[in-house]
């Protein structure tokens, strides 16, 4: 059964909600930014789009007001409701586990199974390397749910915010190894080289960069058919995204993998993918991103 608590806990307590129906009136703004518990005033399409929605958890759930209605009030499923107008309750959660891709039915059926299932539980650990670019000395592993927590929280919006203002493409790349913290998603390393590898993750970065629709292509590779998204999340620069894929070592090599996804990607949403990031200890920054989504099967505690 889908509940609101099981739909709060897939999506930081509403927060990604709100940023998910914001984005589809405001999509080339930052339509959310979250400071510890409170998000700054946004604007609210229910107001004549004015800077007047103040979003922020209370109670392990996400709230809303407006600074000029009074009676404009409530928590994220009434705002919820308005954008999707549904019949009753059930419907609108259902609405919302399909449309933000949250997989809580599939879940739930898993679990139904689980007495004659084994074990399949996939742990994905990765090395994290602090800034700048030049340390190649990972300082700790992280899981993948943690990961994601790193780049949904407030953690890098002061630097990812700066990049995007920096206009020049020279000094925007030497902001950016400076600054910005990194990891290697397809394993741990004892030092960022192939031939230091400890253990593989079973994970792939892709890099589509310079996106002329990022939302769309954002929806279009949540829903592909033949590789399963484990994280998708926009990248530093703002107009491309970082696609986080599994891959089957046992089917072919890694570099194999790379170029085969890179042609699927070609053939199948016409968008080109960079042939220098095939390597296994290739580095991805980490940047803010408060509607990155995750794999589901990575955040169950």
């Amino acid at each position: 059964m889908i509940t609101k608590e099981k739909i709060l806990n897939k999506t930081h307590y509403g927060i990604n909600i709100y940023a998910f129906i914001l984005r589809q009136f405001y999509p080339n703004a930052t339509v959310l930014s979250l400071h510890g518990r409170e998000c700054s005033v946004t604007c609210n399409p229910y107001n004549q789009d004015k800077e007047t929605l103040l979003v922020s958890i209370v109670n392990n759930c996400a709230t809303h007001k407006d600074d000029e209605i009074l009676d404009f009030h409530g928590d994220v499923f009434d705002f919820a409701q308005l954008y999707f107008q549904c019949n009753n309750q059930t419907e609108l959660l259902q609405k919302i586990n399909k449309v933000m891709h949250l997989r809580i039915d599939t879940e739930e059926t898993k679990e139904c199974n689980y007495i004659e299932q084994e074990d399949t539980t996939w742990y994905v650990k990765c090395s994290f390397y602090k800034a700048p670019v030049m340390n190649v000395f990972p300082s700790k592993e992280l899981k993948l749910s943690e990961i994601y927590d790193l780049i949904t929280s407030n953690t890098y919006e002061s630097v990812t915010n700066h990049l995007r203002t920096i206009t020049d493409p020279k000094e925007k790349r030497k902001y950016k190894a400076k600054h910005f913290d990194y990891v290697t998603f397809s394993g741990t390393f004892t030092k960022r080289n192939d031939d230091d590898l400890i253990k593989h993750s079973l994970l792939m970065t892709i890099d589509l960069d310079h996106l002329e629709n990022l939302n769309q292509t954002r929806e279009m590779l949540l829903k592909d058919e033949y590789f399963e998204t484990e994280l998708l999340f926009k990248s530093p620069s703002g107009d491309g995204l970082k696609w986080i894929i599994k891959i089957d070592l046992e089917q072919a090599t890694h570099q194999e993998y790379y170029t085969a996804v890179s042609n699927y990607l070609e053939q199948q949403y016409n968008i080109k993918v960079d042939a220098s990031g095939k390597d296994i200890s290739r580095a991805c920054f980490l940047c803010y991103d408060s509607e990155a989504y995750i794999n589901p099967r990575h955040t169950t505690k």
